[in-house]
């Protein structure tokens, strides 16, 4: 989960593709570059240790548009499974606060 919130905040799209579950992943990603990701914090977690197969992550995110000065909160609730040796973010329920 940290390494894919880095990974928004650099703007690195290759990561996040790479860290997508293959059966859920999208053709392509576009981020949008005035977005700066200011702070995670790590709301909840179930699972997600050594030995399961799932996890979920719950987070929020803060971020700042450059463009139009405004800010706010996402908050999602992410999915991982584990196969071949790794974690795969699967999917996310995003809530309004």
């Amino acid at each position: 989960m940290r390494s894919r919130y880095t990974a928004f905040a650099l703007g690195d799209r290759h990561h996040l593709l790479e860290t997508w579950h293959p059966s859920t992943r999208p053709e392509r990603l576009d981020l949008d570059a005035a977005l700066r990701w200011r702070r995670l914090r790590i709301v909840d977690t179930d699972r997600g240790t050594a030995g399961d197969r799932r996890g979920v992550v719950e987070f929020r995110a803060e971020w700042r548009d450059e463009r139009s000065s405004t800010s706010g909160e996402l908050r999602e609730r992410s999915r991982f499974v584990f196969q071949d040796d790794r974690w795969w973010y699967v999917d996310g329920v995003v809530s309004s606060l």
